[in-house]
C-alpha cells in the first residue's frame, strides 16, 4: 500500500529548516560581502602611470589625476584614451574582486542556482 502524505524524496521538515537556515545565513554573509566590497576602491593607471582612474567597488569613478606632461591641448585625443583605458581596468578589477566574492559564497555555484 502506498505511504500518504509526508515530504517528496524522503526530506524532514527539520532538514527543510537547516535548509532555510543556511540560506539566510549566506544571504546575510552575501550582503554584508556586497557592503564591504563596496567601500574599497581600485586604482589604475595608464600611460606609463601618467593617468591614474580610481572606482568604487560600486563601480563609480571617484578619482582621475592626470599628470601635467600628458595634457597636451594639441593631442587631446591620446588623453580620452588614457583615461578611457585607466577607467576600464580599475573596472575590470572591481568586477574580478566582485566575482571572487559571489564565487567564496556560492562555493563555485557561479552565482547562481541551475533552477
Amino acid at each position: 500500500m502506498a505511504k500518504r502524505g509526508g515530504f517528496p524524496g524522503g526530506a524532514m521538515p527539520g532538514n527543510m529548516n537547516n535548509l532555510m537556515k543556511q540560506a539566510q545565513r549566506m544571504q546575510r554573509q552575501m550582503e554584508e560581502g556586497q557592503k564591504e566590497l563596496e567601500t574599497k576602491e581600485f586604482t589604475a593607471s595608464a600611460g606609463g602611470g601618467a593617468v591614474e582612474v580610481t572606482v568604487s567597488g560600486k563601480k563609480e569613478v571617484v578619482k582621475v589625476t592626470l599628470s601635467e606632461e600628458v595634457v597636451d591641448p594639441d593631442d587631446i585625443e591620446m588623453l580620452q584614451d588614457l583615461i578611457v583605458a585607466a577607467t576600464n581596468e580599475a573596472l575590470r578589477q572591481a568586477e574580478e574582486a566582485n566575482a571572487a566574492l559571489m564565487n567564496k559564497m556560492t562555493g563555485g555555484f557561479g552565482g547562481g542556482f541551475p533552477f
